[in-house]
């Protein structure tokens, strides 16, 4: 289901405002994101770095574990803006945890500006690797 163009600014806001609350001393790269779920709530979260470095977690990451134990498990969008200015997208890694809880996602990768470019995870990662590889059904609706 499409965002409205209401909603794609209010998660261009929120997303860019996410940053705000990045840990990110090392690489000096801030990253937010935020959720859209199907019923309208919208999920913040940022990168949260440490200094041994493979013990971070990316905002994509961070979002959606927040969202999953607050108990919401369906989302129809994903906003990531960075402090690099232009967009930026997901890493691998994000794309595949948000695989796992949102197969068909549309993923909104928004600049400095607000402006924005839109992909559905799909197409960021085609040919995904999930649940149905193991022979299992998908877990979550």
């Amino acid at each position: 289901m499409p965002l409205s163009e209401d909603q794609i600014a209010e998660l261009g806001k929120q997303t860019l405002e996410a940053r705000k609350l990045s840990y990110s001393p090392y690489s000096n790269f801030a990253v937010g994101a935020v959720l859209v779920s199907s019923s309208g709530e919208f999920i913040a979260g940022a990168n949260v770095e440490n200094a041994c470095y493979g013990a971070g977690i990316c905002a994509e990451r961070t979002a959606m574990v927040k969202a999953i134990t607050s108990g919401i498990k369906s989302f129809i969008a994903v906003g990531v803006a960075s402090s690099a200015g232009t967009t930026t997208s997901p890493c691998g890694i994000c794309r595949q945890f948000l695989r796992e809880f949102a197969p068909v996602i549309d993923v909104y990768m928004f600049s400095e500006d607000g402006s924005y470019v839109l992909e559905p995870l799909t197409t960021l990662l085609p040919r995904s690797f999930g649940p149905s590889n193991l022979n299992i059904a998908e877990p979550l609706p």
